[in-house]
């Protein structure tokens, strides 16, 4: 079996967990003379083939940054059509991720969310969790800052003791992503080169990757040149490649 790109598997082997900031929606639309509504719309889309692609790609864990913390700045129209977007793609893709067995789990803060978008997050979390295929992360008002200050203020009230001192080992398991490997690839499109308060504990040895492309445009083959690209890294964790 292969699970990588042209390549035998353990030579160039696909990533095992891929982050992606998918950047570049509304500037898509705008350049079509198309309301930005228009752009999230198309993005859903290339989400759907994305995530197809991973699973038989033989990715493990795909982590997409759907709407972060500070996305709440943008004009209220805008983030109510995310709001109903989000709800209506949880509601209509529940199906499709089963059949393809693929897990989905949400990340961030929900307390902001509707009631009703809390509940259906639930439920299509419990209704996939049985599946044993990609892993679909969907970041949702989600920060990294947010994310780790959560997780020292649960394992502070776990263990009011560590208030004196704490070691890496003890914070990772509150984190959002306990449950995934910490990810190998990052990708973000729409021109952009920084990592946007994502996944900044997870990131720490991550190979970062930039494209020019907007996330609508974000197709197979531009995932397999991201993938190719991440070949070609030497990941040594802080030895020299001697060692590797």
């Amino acid at each position: 079996m292969t699970n990588q790109i042209g390549k035998p598997a353990g030579q160039g082997a696909v990533p095992c967990h891929i982050a992606v900031i998918m950047d570049g929606n509304g500037r898509w639309a705008k350049r079509r003379m198309m309301p930005r509504i228009y752009g999230h719309k198309k993005g859903v889309e290339t989400l759907r083939n994305v995530v197809r692609a991973c699973g038989e790609l033989g990715v493990s864990y795909l982590t997409v940054f759907a709407f972060s913390s500070e996305n709440w700045r943008r004009p209220p129209d805008e983030v109510g059509f995310l709001m109903n977007l989000f709800l209506q793609v949880l509601s209509s893709e529940i199906k499709r991720l089963n059949r393809n067995n693929v897990r989905l789990k949400v990340i961030g803060n929900r307390s902001r969310f509707a009631p009703e978008l809390v509940s259906r997050i639930e439920d299509a979390e419990r209704e996939t969790a049985a599946n044993t295929g990609l892993t679909l992360t969907i970041a949702a008002d989600y920060g990294g800052r947010w994310d780790v200050v959560n997780a020292t203020t649960r394992l502070l009230a776990e263990h009011p003791e560590k208030i004196s001192g704490f070691a890496e080992e003890d914070l990772a398991p509150y984190l959002a992503m306990a449950y995934a490997p910490d990810p190998d690839l990052f990708i973000r499109t729409g021109g952009e080169q920084r990592t946007s308060n994502f996944l900044l504990w997870q990131l720490a040895y991550a190979e970062l990757y930039f494209t020019d492309l907007a996330w609508p445009e974000f197709d197979r083959r531009a995932l397999e040149a991201a993938i190719d690209w991440y070949h070609g890294r030497e990941r040594r964790f802080g030895r020299i490649s001697e060692q590797l």
